[in-house]
Protein backbone atom coordinates (compact mmCIF):
# COMPACT_ATOMS: atom_id res chain seq x y z
CA UNK A 1 0.00 0.00 0.00
CA UNK A 2 1.40 3.36 -1.02
CA UNK A 3 1.42 6.15 1.53
CA UNK A 4 0.07 9.48 0.48
CA UNK A 5 1.93 12.65 1.18
CA UNK A 6 0.08 15.27 3.15
CA UNK A 7 -0.52 18.42 1.12
CA UNK A 8 1.87 21.25 1.86
CA UNK A 9 0.45 23.69 4.38
CA UNK A 10 0.13 27.32 3.41
CA UNK A 11 2.45 29.68 5.17
CA UNK A 12 0.85 31.41 8.14
CA UNK A 13 2.71 34.64 7.38
CA UNK A 14 1.23 34.97 3.92
CA UNK A 15 -1.98 37.04 4.03
CA UNK A 16 -4.51 37.52 1.30
CA UNK A 17 -4.46 40.82 -0.57
CA UNK A 18 -7.97 41.82 0.51
CA UNK A 19 -9.64 41.26 3.82
CA UNK A 20 -13.28 40.41 3.64
CA UNK A 21 -15.71 40.44 6.51
CA UNK A 22 -16.96 37.13 7.76
CA UNK A 23 -20.23 38.73 8.85
CA UNK A 24 -22.97 38.37 6.24
CA UNK A 25 -24.13 41.73 4.82
CA UNK A 26 -27.62 41.32 6.25
CA UNK A 27 -26.24 41.18 9.82
CA UNK A 28 -23.97 44.24 9.69
CA UNK A 29 -25.10 47.30 11.64
CA UNK A 30 -24.65 49.52 8.58
CA UNK A 31 -27.25 47.49 6.68
CA UNK A 32 -29.84 48.67 9.20
CA UNK A 33 -29.00 52.37 8.85
CA UNK A 34 -32.06 54.08 7.48
CA UNK A 35 -32.74 57.77 7.72
CA UNK A 36 -35.33 60.05 6.27
CA UNK A 37 -33.04 63.06 6.38
CA UNK A 38 -31.02 62.11 3.28
CA UNK A 39 -32.25 61.15 -0.15
CA UNK A 40 -29.35 60.27 -2.49
CA UNK A 41 -30.07 59.15 -6.04
CA UNK A 42 -29.52 55.52 -6.89
CA UNK A 43 -25.84 54.92 -7.78
CA UNK A 44 -24.90 58.52 -6.88
CA UNK A 45 -21.49 57.44 -5.58
CA UNK A 46 -20.59 55.85 -8.93
CA UNK A 47 -20.58 59.23 -10.71
CA UNK A 48 -17.82 61.81 -11.14
CA UNK A 49 -16.52 63.83 -8.19
CA UNK A 50 -18.13 67.17 -9.19
CA UNK A 51 -21.52 65.49 -9.72
CA UNK A 52 -21.32 63.75 -6.34
CA UNK A 53 -20.35 66.96 -4.53
CA UNK A 54 -23.06 69.06 -6.18
CA UNK A 55 -25.74 66.43 -5.58
CA UNK A 56 -24.82 66.07 -1.90
CA UNK A 57 -24.94 69.86 -1.46
CA UNK A 58 -28.54 70.15 -2.70
CA UNK A 59 -31.49 70.50 -0.34
CA UNK A 60 -33.25 67.65 -2.12
CA UNK A 61 -30.52 65.16 -1.19
CA UNK A 62 -29.45 66.73 2.12
CA UNK A 63 -32.30 68.81 3.57
CA UNK A 64 -30.19 69.66 6.64
CA UNK A 65 -27.45 71.18 4.47
CA UNK A 66 -24.22 70.16 2.77
CA UNK A 67 -22.64 69.07 6.06
CA UNK A 68 -25.04 66.13 6.26
CA UNK A 69 -24.04 65.30 2.67
CA UNK A 70 -20.43 65.17 3.85
CA UNK A 71 -21.43 62.77 6.62
CA UNK A 72 -23.17 60.58 4.08
CA UNK A 73 -20.10 60.56 1.83
CA UNK A 74 -17.80 59.69 4.75
CA UNK A 75 -20.17 56.91 5.80
CA UNK A 76 -20.09 55.46 2.29
CA UNK A 77 -16.30 55.62 2.06
CA UNK A 78 -15.83 54.05 5.49
CA UNK A 79 -18.29 51.20 4.93
CA UNK A 80 -17.41 50.38 1.30
CA UNK A 81 -13.71 51.19 1.52
CA UNK A 82 -12.47 47.60 1.56
CA UNK A 83 -14.25 46.82 -1.68
CA UNK A 84 -13.49 50.04 -3.59
CA UNK A 85 -10.74 50.36 -6.17
CA UNK A 86 -7.99 52.92 -5.66
CA UNK A 87 -9.35 54.99 -8.53
CA UNK A 88 -12.85 55.03 -7.03
CA UNK A 89 -11.47 56.02 -3.61
CA UNK A 90 -9.52 58.85 -5.27
CA UNK A 91 -12.71 60.08 -6.97
CA UNK A 92 -14.64 59.99 -3.69
CA UNK A 93 -11.83 61.82 -1.86
CA UNK A 94 -11.91 64.48 -4.59
CA UNK A 95 -15.67 64.77 -4.08
CA UNK A 96 -15.00 65.32 -0.36
CA UNK A 97 -12.61 68.17 -1.19
CA UNK A 98 -15.14 69.76 -3.54
CA UNK A 99 -17.92 69.39 -0.99
CA UNK A 100 -15.69 70.96 1.67
CA UNK A 101 -15.21 73.95 -0.63
CA UNK A 102 -18.98 74.23 -1.10
CA UNK A 103 -19.50 74.11 2.68
CA UNK A 104 -16.82 76.77 3.24
CA UNK A 105 -18.40 79.06 0.62
CA UNK A 106 -21.81 78.62 2.24
CA UNK A 107 -20.41 79.58 5.65
CA UNK A 108 -18.30 82.54 4.42
CA UNK A 109 -21.21 84.90 3.56
CA UNK A 110 -22.83 84.10 6.88
CA UNK A 111 -19.69 85.23 8.71
CA UNK A 112 -19.48 88.45 6.66
CA UNK A 113 -23.09 89.34 7.35
CA UNK A 114 -22.61 88.64 11.06
CA UNK A 115 -19.59 90.96 11.09
CA UNK A 116 -21.59 93.67 9.30
CA UNK A 117 -24.44 93.35 11.82
CA UNK A 118 -21.99 93.56 14.71
CA UNK A 119 -20.38 96.65 13.18
CA UNK A 120 -23.79 98.30 12.71
CA UNK A 121 -24.74 97.55 16.33
CA UNK A 122 -21.46 98.98 17.54
CA UNK A 123 -21.82 102.18 15.51
CA UNK A 124 -25.48 102.51 16.54
CA UNK A 125 -24.55 102.20 20.22
CA UNK A 126 -21.80 104.81 19.82
CA UNK A 127 -24.27 107.22 18.17
CA UNK A 128 -26.86 106.73 20.90
CA UNK A 129 -24.29 107.36 23.68
CA UNK A 130 -22.87 110.42 21.91
CA UNK A 131 -26.27 112.22 21.84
Amino acid sequence: MATRKAPAKKSATKKSATKRSTTPPSRRWSAKVDTDSTHPDHELFLQSAPKIAQALATKRVSPKGPASGMQMLNFYINRAGKNLSKGRIATLERAKDLLSDIIAKAKAPAKKSALKKAAKKKSASKKSTAR
